[in-house]
């Protein structure tokens, strides 16, 4: 599972709204932004958007994992969006996604930033932890992909 600290309750958005990549990659900078004064949301946002432009981040089986690096922060720190319908993220398989994982590493952090990246990948490629996402709650989801099941208990 997750690196502790790296996904917090305040970072998730279970049925978000969001009805194109371009919100759901506003929602995601929403949340990786948090309370925090700097990075803004818009700087995340660009740096999302710069790295989607490379190419999609939209894997198979409905998931999607943006990403970027960004200076000025210290901590690697991730948000999860459950979309309230899938939308088009021109992922690998062709088909919608309604899975986000948005992750933003600090810009030093090559090594980290491929680690985690491939981690997730791995996660988000088993169909069970998809269909556990796709019927959780916030405080559900925290728990799957911390593994931290006293978080929710059921």
């Amino acid at each position: 599972m997750l690196p502790a600290g790296i996904l917090e309750s305040g970072s998730i958005s279970v049925a978000d709204p969001a009805s194109s990549k371009k919100r759901v990659l506003e929602s995601a900078a929403r949340l990786l932004a948090g309370s925090d004064e700097e990075p803004g949301a818009e700087q995340i946002f660009e740096r999302l958007l710069e790295r989607e432009r490379l190419g999609s981040t939209g894997l198979a089986g409905g998931v999607a994992l943006p990403h970027a690096r960004m200076p000025g922060i210290s901590d690697s720190r991730g948000a999860f969006l459950r979309l309230s319908a899938a939308v088009d993220f021109d992922a690998l398989d062709g088909q919608p996604v309604d899975l986000v994982f948005a992750l933003l590493v600090p810009e030093e952090a090559t090594e980290e930033h491929l680690q985690l990246l491939a981690r997730l990948a791995g996660m988000f490629n088993g169909a069970d932890l998809r269909q556990r996402l796709r019927a959780a709650d916030g405080g559900e989801a925290l728990a799957i992909l911390t593994g931290n099941t006293a978080l929710h208990a059921s």
